[in-house]
């Protein structure tokens, strides 16, 4: 999270998750383009000061919001786990595609918020995107050791496919399901 602090008081927690769950509402319910900072810090019951204390800009805020309840749905696979790489690479992208779901058109307007604005281009691929392909990738490379995955191919470029593949049929709203996520998967390690 960047929650930032410049008073110097201590950060009320609270505030920043009414901000954060109010921010969410109000977008899947209006669209990106039509919540207003105004509706967002009316709808949390706090003072516009208390979200620039937080946040720079609404796409920072709706940013943190997507990323705390991204653990929920799609945490990073746990290396440790003894299913085969293929498995849990499945698994992964069915749990992402649930959540964009839920969180697609939130998703699209972040990118095209990024696109206008350099500063949140930047926050916005390394707190969100590049975060993600790491997480492939360090499961591509775990595969690799455990020889599931030829050590020759090379685990960014597959991850980068991946991504590829499903921020794609993201951006033209094509479906994500877990038939897709399977799809991916024999793919990457051949098929079953």
């Amino acid at each position: 999270m960047t929650t930032k602090n410049v008073s110097g008081r201590p950060v009320n927690a609270q505030a920043s998750l009414d901000l954060r769950a109010a921010a969410l509402r109000l977008v899947r319910e209006n669209g990106y383009e039509r919540v207003s900072i105004a509706a967002i810090v009316k709808q949390a019951g706090v003072a516009r000061q208390t979200l620039y204390n937080r946040w720079d800009t609404k796409a920072d805020l709706v940013l943190d919001a997507v990323l705390e309840e991204t653990q929920s749905y799609a945490a990073a696979p746990r290396l440790d786990d003894p299913r085969p790489c293929r498995e849990l690479l499945e698994e992964f992208l069915a749990n992402v595609f649930d959540h964009l779901l839920v969180n697609g058109d939130v998703l699209r307007a972040l990118i095209a918020a990024a696109q206008q604005d350099a500063a949140f281009q930047e926050k916005f691929a390394a707190r969100f995107i590049l975060p993600r392909e790491q997480m492939i990738t360090d499961l591509l490379r775990q595969a690799q050791t455990r020889g599931e995955l030829s050590s020759g191919r090379d685990a960014e470029l597959i991850s980068g496919l991946v991504h590829g593949a499903f921020w794609y049929r993201l951006l033209n709203r094509r479906g994500l399901d877990r038939h897709f996520a399977q799809a991916i998967a024999s793919e990457v390690f051949g098929q079953p």
